[in-house]
């Protein structure tokens, strides 16, 4: 502090000024903000060149979109608000595919876009556009900062209001002319302190009122002849899997991860009902549900896919959550609290299903059933490749380099939708998918995120062509920061695999016209990567992807490996061919 007084006097004696771009680099820095994402230009390139002399590292990417997709996942991956950086106009509109990325994921993210000069707002002004306005169905919370006095407060506000109750993207809007305005480097120092005792006071929930909620709780699960625990992103953005460890082995209870859940405990614990999922939740009569929401991932917790007479109990944020599943008991705060008082509880008076009670002995009967049918599928060497036979290959290879685990990025139908069987996790927070909303393109943004976020980890993007094809492009951004990111493209040659169509479809003026869902076949993916000087590789067979694998791991270097899939292996619509 005594550094920054003295600068700060320093500053003031030299009469130097303190402009709007340089303000809300300092206020960024003094929030702890370490990184940023985005896309400069007009009016904004001198915050970003700001921000990076304050030693806030910017990652410069081709798209918003991408950009927005990687401060969203930074946000869960930390638990420090990502910060997306964009122009005005066109540039706020790309950033809100990140930003409602993070809205319904419930990730915490800031957007951060420059706009017109307020003078000249209505008169079509260059990239004019009402950013509040666009961002609001997104956004938990918007500010504009509309003189340079303001900007400090700003911008502790988004950042606290993303981490406020439920997780969240918030916007901040920088006008042209605010970032111009100047102010005396000994005022700007003032506005910071000012702004740095900006605090979010909300609690998680209080103690005391969850305790007579917690033993009823206890109680449910002590009398529930078949329990489950099942817990998603929410409980690995509390960083609760040592409560969830605790909780599962003392009570013998099994447990159901959704997608992002994976790895909270191994995927191969003798708990783990993933392999047994439609009998665990068919079947069970209470389930404690600790960071996920019943939503469409989870069949919204209804029949046929749950009893009718399943009591739910909810480890949740958020009340307007609560209030809208109505459970059986609702446990409001955060996950890892919550998860401690309840263990805590049990202790003083202990109970455990053991492996010989017939619910966990037909959840781990069912479950050993399922996995040695899919391994006997998957022992089989199908060339032209099925999706089974790379996603085994691909399985085994990172489970071959240990701890720390590589941290997996999977989008695509198919491609995730298979992979998300094979490949295993098995520690937390190593997989990022499409998520609650189903985002496709996401996959280069969140692997810059990884990369950053946890640089002792190997990242390992499993992509669909399609899914790739959104962000392509990036893999000038893995290259130009060596990321140590190995993209591994499912090259199937469309959104599905092949022309799909029957001939009676096949008719009209465009007849001639490739179908709506195909690609050029065999497309040379892993050639992009080389025009910038990252490595490619391409698998037609497993000797082929076993060494490209190898490589990569090993070089820990930007690298696309392009696997052949049969255009007809997979299905429409991966496994939601219903809602097609």
């Amino acid at each position: 502090m005594a550094d920054t007084q003295l600068q700060a006097q320093n500053q003031e004696a030299t009469g130097e000024q303190v402009d709007g771009n340089l303000l809300v680099a300092k206020a960024l820095a003094k929030a702890g903000v370490e990184c940023m994402f985005g896309v400069v230009g007009i009016p904004v390139t001198s915050v970003a060149n700001c921000a990076v002399s304050l030693g806030i590292r910017f990652l410069a990417f081709h798209n918003e979109q991408s950009a927005g997709y990687a401060a969203s996942a930074y946000g869960y991956l930390t638990g420090r608000p990502g910060v997306l950086l964009t122009v005005s106009g066109p540039g706020c509109v790309h950033g809100l595919a990140g930003l409602s990325n993070a809205a319904i994921n419930t990730w915490p993210m800031i957007m951060i876009s420059g706009s017109c000069d307020q003078k000249d707002f209505g008169r079509g002004d260059f990239q004019e556009l009402d950013q509040i306005a666009a961002v609001k169905p997104f956004s938990k919370f918007s500010v504009k900062a509309t003189s340079i006095d303001k900007i400090p407060n700003c911008v502790f506000e988004v950042l606290g209001h993303a981490l406020l109750g439920r997780p969240g993207g918030c916007y901040l809007d920088l006008p042209s002319d605010v970032l111009h305005q100047t102010v005396s480097a000994t005022e700007a120092e003032k506005l910071l302190v000012i702004a740095a005792n900006y605090r979010n006071n909300e609690a998680n929930g209080n103690v005391d009122s969850l305790k007579l909620e917690i033993e009823k709780a206890i109680s449910a699960l002590r009398q529930a002849e078949r329990p489950l625990i099942v817990f998603g992103k929410g409980a690995a953005y509390a960083k609760s899997e040592d409560e969830l460890k605790q909780l599962v082995e003392s009570t013998g209870i099994p447990f159901l991860p959704t997608p992002m859940g994976k790895g909270l405990l191994p995927d191969n614990h003798e708990l783990a009902a993933t392999a047994a999922r439609s009998l665990a939740i068919g079947r069970c009569d209470v389930a404690l549900v600790v960071g996920a929401r019943l939503n469409w991932l989870l069949h919204f917790g209804e029949p046929p896919k749950w009893s009718k007479d399943v009591k739910f109990i909810l480890i949740d944020v958020s009340m307007e959550e609560i209030e809208l599943r109505k459970p059986y008991l609702a446990l409001i705060g955060d996950a890892k609290m919550v998860l401690s008082i309840i263990n805590k509880e049990i202790k003083d008076d202990p109970f455990c299903l053991g492996k010989s009670h017939p619910w966990v002995a037909a959840i781990s009967k069912k479950a050993k059933e399922n996995v040695l049918r899919m391994e006997a599928q998957l022992a089989k060497d199908v060339v032209p490749f099925n999706f089974q036979t790379p996603l085994r290959i691909i399985r085994d290879a990172i489970l071959g380099l240990g701890s720390p685990s590589p941290i997996l990025v999977s989008e695509g139908a198919n491609t995730m939708d298979v992979g998300r069987a094979v490949l295993l996790q098995m520690e937390p927070r190593t997989r990022l998918d499409a998520g609650t909303w189903g985002t496709m393109g996401v996959g280069l943004g969140y692997c810059i995120a990884a990369a950053v976020a946890s640089p002792d980890r190997l990242v390992v993007a499993v992509e669909g062509d399609s899914g790739f094809g959104f962000s392509a492009m990036e893999v000038e951004t893995l290259v130009r920061y060596q990321l140590p990111v190995v993209v591994i493209v499912f090259n199937n040659g469309g959104v599905y695999g092949g022309d799909r169509r029957s001939p009676e479809e096949i008719t009209g003026p465009h007849k001639d016209d490739p179908a709506p869902t195909s690609f050029v076949p065999n497309a040379g993916y892993h050639i992009l990567i080389e025009a910038f000087g990252g490595k490619g590789y391409l698998a037609r067979d497993p000797n082929e992807l076993k060494s490209a694998l190898s490589e990569s791991f090993s070089a820990r270097k930007p690298a696309v490996i392009n696997v052949i899939i049969d255009p007809f292996a997979g299905t429409e619509s991966g496994r939601m061919q219903h809602k097609n």
